[in-house]
């Protein structure tokens, strides 16, 4: 009898530049995990658990991320295209030349990549891309 595989796990298997659509991933543990520069659409990671997860390279369009934790996470050189990361955590998270931005659906203001009330406290920032970004640029509060 085998033990079936935990989402991370089967995100980890998944071969470079795998298309992942309309999975849900909504408070999920996926701490940790590793990708392959993974093409994700319509997912929801609402909630999810991504401390620490390497998602370098990954391909996000129409994703939900709102209130997930990605502290500590890397999105080196990932691409944020009309996703909602309302009041996601990203402390510490690595963006370095990260791009977030629109998608063109026709109709303005409807595809917009959404930052409002994400937590930015020493995320690398360095050489992001952001175009038509709700919130931009992050609000970064000091620790008190």
């Amino acid at each position: 009898m085998t033990t079936p595989l935990t989402a991370g796990q089967r995100l980890s298997e998944l071969h470079r530049y795998a298309a992942v659509s309309g999975e849900d991933f909504t408070a999920q543990n996926l701490a940790s995990t590793r990708t392959n520069q993974l093409r994700f659409a319509r997912c929801s990671f609402a909630g999810a658990d991504l401390r620490y997860a390497t998602l370098e390279g990954c391909w996000f369009k129409f994703c939900d991320f709102t209130g997930a934790d990605l502290r500590g996470a890397s999105l080196r050189g990932a691409v944020l295209a009309g996703c909602n990361l309302r009041d996601a955590d990203l402390r510490d998270t690595d963006l370095t030349g990260a791009k977030l931005s629109s998608v063109n659906t026709g109709i303005p203001r409807l595809g917009p990549t959404d930052i409002t009330g994400a937590r930015f406290e020493g995320t690398s920032l360095c050489n992001v891309q952001a175009e038509d970004v709700l919130g931009w640029p992050p609000v970064l509060t000091r620790n008190e």
